[in-house]
């Protein structure tokens, strides 16, 4: 279902955070649950993923994680902002160790000049206080291509946020 490499890393990830006795939620836009169900793939993972919430609209995001609508008001649901509500959001309502957020634009449509088919802003937020993000502009790579390389770049955080 995965390409290899995708499998392999969440294999990793799904070892090292049972290792540690971590557990995950994935507060999911744009990849509509791509990153749960990668590591879904994995035996084991249950000892690691407690939920996923897929938050497509703008109301899911408020329902389901708290995120206020303000925030998006303010800077859209597609920000570095929205996706650090999400990801703590996601913290306060799963009772996880971590939670990792991906919001963005997937395309063929809804891009702008400001903000182009294929943004995505990630977080990724731990209990413990530490927290990392990024900002990834992937070009139009296609639908396929942008969701693809945006659930590899949350794998990466979730184990950034644990070094």
């Amino acid at each position: 279902m995965f390409p290899d490499d995708l499998e392999q890393k969440a294999a990793a990830l799904v070892a090292l955070y049972t290792e540690r006795r971590l557990t995950i939620a994935t507060a999911e836009s744009c990849t509509g649950g791509l990153v749960a169900g990668l590591i879904t793939q994995i035996p084991g993972s249950s000892a690691v993923l407690d939920r996923g919430f897929v938050t497509y609209s703008n109301a899911a995001k408020v329902d389901c994680l708290g995120v206020h609508p303000l925030l998006i008001d303010t800077w859209g649901a597609v920000s570095a902002q929205t996706a650090h509500a999400m990801a703590t959001g996601a913290l306060a309502h799963a009772q996880t160790d971590v939670a990792v957020s991906i919001t963005g634009i997937a395309g063929p449509d809804g891009g702008s000049p400001e903000k182009p088919v294929g943004l995505v802003y990630f977080c990724c937020a731990h209990r413990n206080g530490k927290s990392v993000a990024a900002e990834k502009r992937y070009g139009d790579l296609g639908r396929e291509g942008i969701r693809l390389a945006s659930v590899a770049t949350a794998i990466e955080l979730l184990f950034d946020v644990v070094k």
